[in-house]
């Protein structure tokens, strides 16, 4: 699994431990600093950060970087929607050169992406020195090597490189490291937890965000691709509340009875079991029940899922914990000791970024065609110019709907999806269209949830969720 990040612990979404009898602890620690990794991550990157200011600020040691081309910004793991557009440097001119900047969320550090998918130490430093920075007042591009960066970098990465173990509470050995999020970056857990989990035991679950247009996607074409792995069955979840959602019904009325509305979500289903066959694996429908759910309700998901194929179990851990997904989990080994179908990729790294984008968009999320803003157009002739054109491509975009506009539910069809800019990850290795109002630093809703957080004088804390 993923590492929670505090942005959301204190914002709307709550944790990332489960629920009931299906949770990870301690609940509490794990939430909030865990082992620190997600500080180190950011300490790493603004140390990067602080590294180019210096440089170009200094008389002596100056590489001549232009200033007005950085596009290395500064992280923090919290929603702070006033921190995305920012000026540095003001004050004097002992105080820097002034200079238009932002602040990503942690999770969607480059940093983040490269300790999910780095090997080793050595490959962590080759990773971090190839880090884009902007170019040179003589167009020559600037990576994090030419500030002799990537080994203090490293160096502060020295513990969080390592998986973290945690364990449920019927003590099932769980590995929790890394946290990009799905909708902003590659949404998985690292390569080092995944083959670490895969050295130990017979089967390795590991978790994707989001639906299949955004986790597992990129899991698939991303970090399945670069650490060679070759999964052999996926499980779609599907939970009753979310296709009432997408078939019409208020967010405040999602707890009441209403198979008609389930039967009218379906088709964002079945776009999702669709979107699997492209990875050719065969895949298991999960409905995550909660106490609301009529049976009614589940037996629409049932019908549908065995009509089209596919195995379907009801998850009950957060009420009965391990007991609650027995049916499950026999079921995906069934699965896997049954089917001869190998892991295929959605496209070849080698396909031009258009092209990489334009299958992406249309097989996956639905579109029709792709249109690219006048900044994506320079961002690909940047791209072509540094030779980055082989790399993958990690599309940031909204979790709400399978298009790029967060209002377009159930399954929509004939849109276009829109490129606003494409940034460079060459340290992580892929490259991040971003579409839409996608943004890489959230904000906090109107009643976060921090203001329901408190600690007691015995060191209780209470109101995580």
């Amino acid at each position: 699994m993923r590492e929670p990040s505090l942005g959301p612990v204190f914002g709307m979404k709550g944790g990332a431990t489960g629920g009931g009898y299906s949770q990870v602890l301690p609940m509490e620690d794990i939430n909030l600093h865990f082992t620190g990794d997600f500080a180190a991550i950011e300490k790493s990157h603004n140390l990067l950060s602080a590294l180019i200011d210096n440089n170009i600020q200094s008389k002596t040691r100056s590489i001549n970087i232009d200033p007005r081309t950085v596009s290395w910004k500064r992280v923090m793991d919290m929603n702070d929607r006033s921190l995305r557009n920012v000026v540095v440097g003001l004050g004097g001119t002992s105080f820097g050169i002034p200079r238009e900047t932002g602040f990503d969320i942690t999770a969607a550090s480059e940093i983040m992406a490269i300790l999910c998918l780095t090997t080793s130490l050595s490959d962590l430093k080759e990773r971090l020195g190839n880090i884009f920075i902007g170019f040179t007042f003589d167009k020559k591009p600037v990576y994090a090597r030419d500030l002799n960066a990537q080994g203090a970098m490293a160096a502060l990465l020295k513990d969080a490189i390592e998986p973290n173990l945690v364990q449920t509470i019927e003590g099932t050995p769980a590995i929790i490291h890394g946290g990009p999020f799905a909708n902003i970056a590659q949404g998985t857990n690292s390569v080092l937890a995944t083959k670490m989990g895969m050295s130990l035991s017979d089967y390795v679950v590991t978790e994707a965000g989001f639906g299949s247009d955004l986790g597992a996607e990129k899991f698939f074409d991303i970090k399945c691709q670069s650490a060679g792995l070759s999964p052999k069955a996926m499980v779609l979840v599907a939970t009753i509340r979310a296709l009432k959602y997408h078939g019409g019904v208020a967010l405040a009325d999602l707890g009441q009875e209403n198979a008609d509305a389930v039967e009218k979500g379906l088709p964002n289903l079945e776009k999702h079991l669709e979107n699997t066959a492209h990875f050719n694996l065969p895949v298991v429908v999960a409905i995550n029940r909660f106490t609301s759910d009529s049976e009614a309700e589940i037996e629409v998901i049932r019908k549908r899922c065995q009509a089209l194929g596919h195995p379907v179990f009801i998850n009950e851990a957060w009420a009965k914990g391990g007991a609650g997904a027995e049916d499950l989990a026999q079921g995906v080994v069934d699965t896997v000791n049954e089917s001869k179908d190998k892991f295929t990729p959605m496209y070849d790294w080698d396909s031009p970024v258009m092209e990489k984008i334009a299958t992406i968009a249309t097989k996956i999320y639905g579109a029709k065609s792709v249109d690219y803003d006048a900044r994506a157009k320079r961002d690909l002739r940047k791209i072509e110019r540094l030779g980055l054109e082989k790399l993958p491509v990690c599309i940031a975009k909204t979790q709400k709907s399978l298009s790029d506009n967060p209002k377009l539910l159930g399954r929509p069809r004939d849109f276009i999806l829109t490129v606003r800019e494409i940034e460079i990850a060459a340290g992580a290795g892929f490259l991040i269209p971003i579409t839409g109002n996608i943004l890489r630093m959230p904000g906090l809703p109107a009643t976060p949830s921090a203001e329901a957080i408190d600690i007691d004088d015995e060191g209780n804390i209470s109101g995580l969720f």
